[in-house]
Formats: structure tokens, sequence, C-alpha cells
């Protein structure tokens, strides 16, 4: 079997992941790690695997298939996308929805002076969610689309608190509100707030001495954040912290309602739902599959930059068309 080579720049808890994932499946191989970190300090968990510093990428054009781009949304994939879209066929996780089109756009144009694939967005939400909305519009265009998120941990969040004066550590979780949720399953159509959708809980590790009412005024009132959820501040201590709050869970429902009918008497609720231990667990489970279709498409002579929505779904399985019409059609 030939396999996909394939390179992970970032080695956080997505990029671990990303190694993990690669393993469950037998068309690909990790050829490197790349790193903005000495390359040194990291000890891959695959045997024989590299690890590189960046500014090694560029050595490496004829030895990767695919590089998984396993950095942040904030400040690392705006300049990493294109970048090494000029290099390589890429995917990534980025999820700052109101900033895809602009991030798109620049990763396009690179992707396509270099003849490369380039698939991003690709992760649970955008990425999954945002497949499940589009089925449910185009089935129901006569309903309403709702889309909530938790329990889980957001690690942005959680690092909006740590940077607050007197924090030494924080876990921020999402909880959507259930009663919201059961009223949107009912049909009712219902117009909720931002508010009412979703909780924001806070675990605080606060310094010794420090002002823990300053600090949960500060978080509360938050903008952009914290400040138009009702927002639920606990202090406790390192060692809780540690042993209660240390994995990274998540997950979330999208729901679709409408109507159909002459009358529009008939009501259907379309709902797709994540429950996940890991986050960047799950996360890059998907960047794998996508780096598949990315791989796929530009031995076919696709270039360009691509969402979850340009994508065929049987370019994502390692299945042939007849193993995927006997088996899952």
């Amino acid at each position: 079997m030939e396999k996909i080579r394939i390179g992970i720049v970032g080695y956080g808890n997505l990029g671990k992941g990303a190694e993990i994932g690669i393993r469950q499946n037998k068309d690909m191989e990790l050829v490197a790690i790349f790193t903005r970190r000495n390359p040194d300090s990291i000890k891959p968990l695959t045997e024989g695997v590299k690890v590189y510093s960046l500014d090694d990428a560029k050595n490496m054009k004829d030895k990767i298939d695919v590089m998984l781009l396993c950095s942040g949304s904030m400040s690392d994939l705006p300049v990493q996308g294109p970048e090494f879209a000029e290099m390589f066929n890429i995917v990534d996780g980025f999820d700052t929805h109101n900033k895809i089109q602009e991030y798109f756009e620049s990763v396009d144009e690179k992707a396509k002076q270099s003849k490369k694939v380039a698939v991003i967005a690709c992760g649970w939400d955008p990425g999954m969610f945002s497949l499940s909305r589009l089925f449910g519009e185009v089935i129901l265009p006569e309903g309403k689309t709702y889309t909530f998120w938790g329990k889980g941990v957001s690690q942005g969040h959680s690092d909006a608190i740590r940077r607050v004066k007197g924090v030494l550590d924080a876990r921020q979780y999402t909880i959507p509100v259930e009663s919201a949720i059961e009223l949107v399953r009912k049909g009712g159509n219902p117009e909720l707030t931002t508010r009412e959708k979703h909780i924001r809980e806070c675990f605080v590790v606060a310094e010794e001495g420090a002002d823990k009412e300053r600090i949960e005024k500060e978080i509360k009132t938050m903008p952009d954040y914290f400040a138009d959820y009702n927002t639920i501040v606990h202090f406790i201590s390192e060692e809780e912290l540690k042993e209660k709050h240390s994995g990274i869970p998540h997950g979330g429902f999208s729901i679709r309602t409408g109507k159909t009918g002459v009358n529009n008497e008939n009501n259907h609720t379309i709902e797709y739902s994540l429950k996940l231990d890991s986050n960047p667990d799950f996360t890059a489970n998907t960047l794998i599959a996508y780096a598949r279709a990315a791989y796929r498409l530009n031995k076919e002579g696709v270039f360009g930059a691509k969402t979850v929505f340009d994508i065929p779904p049987a370019y994502l399985s390692p299945k042939s068309g007849e193993e995927l019409r006997k088996s899952l059609l």
C-alpha cells in the first residue's frame, strides 16, 4: 500500500493527538514533527520520527505529502496557513468563525500559486457541525438552526482567565442550558439570546493574597468572553484543579427544526451531537481524514483552498467506492 506521508506542525495537545491518530490509519505514516521549540526537547511517541525546527520544513517539500497544521487560530495559523500552503498540501482546524472568509482568501492565493490543496477549518466546529447545519438548511428550508456547545473545556476562555492579574491557573467550562435545548427540540423555534443558550463556569486558582472579589468581577465583565453570559466563578486550590479538571472534554449539539406540508403541519428535527472525552484527539482525527482527501484531490490535479463543503465524503475514507457502497450505503 502506498502510504500518505504526513508532517505535523506544532506539538501541543492537538499535535500529540494527531500523532496518535495517524497510528490508526494504515494508509498513512508520520514522517516528521515541526516545532518552534528546541527540537531536542521533544520526544515523539512514534519510533523513528524526527523533530525539526519550523525553518527546516522548506527543505522537506519532496518528503511530505500533507502537512497538518496543529497550531492556534488566534495568531499562529493566520501566518502559518499561507506560508505552508506555498510548500505543501495542508489541513488545519482554524476556528475563528468570523474570520474564516478572510483566512480562506489568504490561503487560497498561496495554494493556487503552488498548485497545492489547502483544507481549512475542518475540525468539529467549524467542520462537522458546519456540514450538519448545511444538510439541515437544504433539507428543511423552512426552519431554524441552533448550535449548542458543551459541556466542555474552552481552551481560549481558560487562557483569557489566566491572563487576569492574580490568577495562577484556570479552567472554563461552556455549558448548554438544558431548558433551552428542550425548547428547541419541541419545535418551538424560539428566539434565544446568548445568555439564554449557554452558561460559563470557571474554576480559578488565585495567587495567595489576591483580591478574589476583583478577579471575579474582572472575569464576569470581560467583553467578548464572559460579559454576555451568566458566569459562575469558583475559587479552588491548585491540587483540586489538577485532580478534577485536568482533562479536555467537549461536545455539543447542532439542531435544525423545520416544517413541511401544505399548511406546514408536519414538524421535523435533525440533530447531530458529539460527546468527546478529548477535544484535541477528536479534532486531530478529523484533520487526518481530511488530509487523505487533500492528498487525493491534489493527485487529481485539484488545487486551492477548500472547506468541508467542497470535499466529497468518499475522499475521506480509505475504502474504495465499491467497499463504501457495500458496507455503508
